[in-house]
């Protein structure tokens, strides 16, 4: 989930801190002294962010969450469908379960795609757990259905690039960058093997490799969080602090860090970032483990979503 920008040229630079946005003007304005390719790195860092979210196939587009819960389901948006779609054709084919294998069997004359080939027969559907994870296309290219497994369970996940959480979006908000939240830490292994329980907001519980914590200070106090992924890899960090439901999202957020260096990890909290379901009620999110809820104020990195008002 990480995302990492280079250096950026002198040309580039000036341009991108035209656009650095009201807020971490008005930090410059306060006595704060950003260094100006720190802060045109950060501005270009959260460009990427929304790109990714408003993608066709990102975030904003997640309209569904289906459980197969029977050993077979009609799919399709039409009434007489098992498992009604809130888009795609009327019947859009069958969805069968055995043996904890997914098989799915196109509806005769319906345009669908597998993986951006022609679907014409019966098919198994890999899982965002396995290697190629089976993508289904429908409306020429704006739908993609596939197969998720949470807690040995199975459902279908929806997406659509005219999800009007998609095309209503209304931007990211941002506490101003300060490169005094990027906050270089120790790194403190764990043995071999060692896991952490995290636990979804579907309450399903899973044992995450946990390869370390970082320690690191602020205020005058002493802080830890448990990393999750791999010592030799970057680090991914699902956290809550006193902010939370009190200006950042109320169930935390997420935080990238590159892999430990001579014993040190940069937390740079200016990049803390909202999980997927800020942005959709269709996601599966981990929630912040105790061991990472900060009795620490993070005024720092990305702010809830102000989802658009629906007018009547």
């Amino acid at each position: 989930m990480g995302m990492k920008t280079g250096w950026l040229g002198m040309a580039m630079l000036l341009g991108l801190l035209v656009g650095c946005g009201d807020a971490d003007e008005k930090a410059g304005a306060a006595g704060n002294v950003v260094d100006a390719r720190f802060l045109a790195d950060n501005t270009a860092w959260r460009e990427q962010r929304k790109n990714e979210l408003v993608a066709a196939d990102g975030w904003t587009s997640l309209v569904g969450l289906h459980w197969i819960e029977l050993k077979s389901h009609f799919i399709g948006s039409g009434p007489a469908s098992g498992i009604k779609l809130v888009v795609g054709p009327p019947k859009m084919g069958m969805i069968t379960q055995q043996d904890g294998r997914i098989f799915f069997t196109p509806e005769r004359g319906v345009d669908l795609t597998l993986n951006g080939e022609p679907l014409k027969g019966r098919v198994e559907l890999q899982s965002d757990r396995d290697a190629t994870p089976g993508v289904i296309g429908f409306d020429e290219g704006k739908g993609a259905l596939s197969v998720i497994e949470r807690g040995g369970r199975h459902a279908l996940r929806v997406k659509y690039a005219d999800a009007e959480s998609r095309t209503q979006f209304v931007g990211l908000d941002y506490w101003p960058a300060l490169e005094s939240w990027r906050i270089e830490g120790r790194y403190i292994p764990h043995p071999p093997g060692k896991t952490l329980t995290i636990v979804d907001v579907i309450g399903v519980a899973n044992e995450s490799p946990n390869p370390g914590a970082v320690e690191f200070e602020r205020d005058g106090k002493t802080f830890l969080l448990e990393a999750l992924g791999s010592a030799d890899g970057p680090l991914f960090f699902v956290l809550a602090d006193r902010t939370s439901g009190h200006g950042s999202y109320p169930a935390g957020r997420f935080l990238d860090a590159e892999a430990p260096r001579d014993g040190k990890v940069v937390l740079d909290f200016n990049r803390a970032y909202n999980p997927p379901c800020a942005f959709t009620p269709y996601a599966t999110c981990p929630l912040p483990p105790a061991e990472n809820r900060l009795d620490l104020l993070v005024e720092a990195g990305e702010k809830a979503y102000a989802k658009p008002i629906k007018v009547l």
